[in-house]
């Protein structure tokens, strides 16, 4: 099984913490980076081979993840000249890939069944499976909808409602078919390639999950995970 983590962000959102450190490095209950707890999840559930997309500060990712050997994985490295976006890297390389494989962002920490999702994928025909997260958010303030003939009548009101989303969790698998449709050596999103399958089909997958999740993009999320780390560790790292 293969599996490509894109670490190639400048990490903006997280700064300072990222001032000298790419994002997949910064360190988690000052114990290891968080790449490293994907690179042991992966490698614990079976995978074998993964590529890392690196372009910022992309030297320390590669000093400290080497060739894998010492997590029984073998890593390898694109290096992005020019930001490709989330899928770019992959079409650049489609024919380095097998069929199917696992995609998803470095910074990511969740006890999610990487193999789970890839296998059930390939059952599916479906050109990307997405895992999806449930999140729900409150919002502080009483909100108008606005309405009537010339668009200045409040036509409903609904104080401090709470609203229920699906999220994408950064992780996914993709099969190499859908990625042959798109030129190499231009970027493109995971955005882009959702909306134009939902334009011509086949309509994107979904992979539904319950566990824990948390995108290490903000300051306060990477703190979160640090206060945490002693009772989140026996979940996310495999004994």
């Amino acid at each position: 099984m293969r599996a490509v983590i894109l670490a190639g962000g400048r990490g903006v959102r997280l700064r300072p913490y990222t001032t000298a450190f790419p994002k997949p490095l910064v360190p988690i209950g000052e114990e290891m980076a968080i790449i490293e707890v994907v690179l042991r999840q992966l490698a614990a559930q079976g995978f074998t081979e993964v590529t890392i997309a690196i372009g910022h500060l992309g030297q320390l990712i590669c000093a400290y993840c080497g060739d894998g050997a010492q997590w029984g994985l073998q890593i390898d490295y694109w290096n992005e000249d020019t930001p490709l976006g989330t899928m770019g890297p992959l079409v650049e390389h489609v024919d380095e890939l097998p069929e199917h494989v696992l995609v998803m962002n470095g910074d990511v920490l969740t006890d999610l069944d990487y193999a789970a999702l890839l296998a059930g994928h390939a059952e599916s025909a479906a050109p990307i499976t997405v895992a999806t997260y449930d999140r729900t958010v409150k919002i502080d303030f009483g909100v108008l909808t606005i309405g009537g003939p010339d668009n200045d009548r409040i036509v409903a009101f609904e104080e401090k409602p709470i609203e229920s989303f699906s999220v994408s969790m950064g992780v996914y698998a993709v099969s190499s078919a859908t990625l042959r449709a798109y030129d190499a050596g231009r970027s493109l999103g995971f955005d882009e390639l959702v909306l134009d399958l939902l334009r011509t089909g086949p309509a994107p997958r979904v992979h539904p999950f319950a566990g824990y999740w948390l995108d290490i993009g903000r300051p306060d999320d990477y703190d979160n995970a640090n206060e945490n780390w002693e009772q989140l560790r026996p979940r996310l790292l495999p004994s």
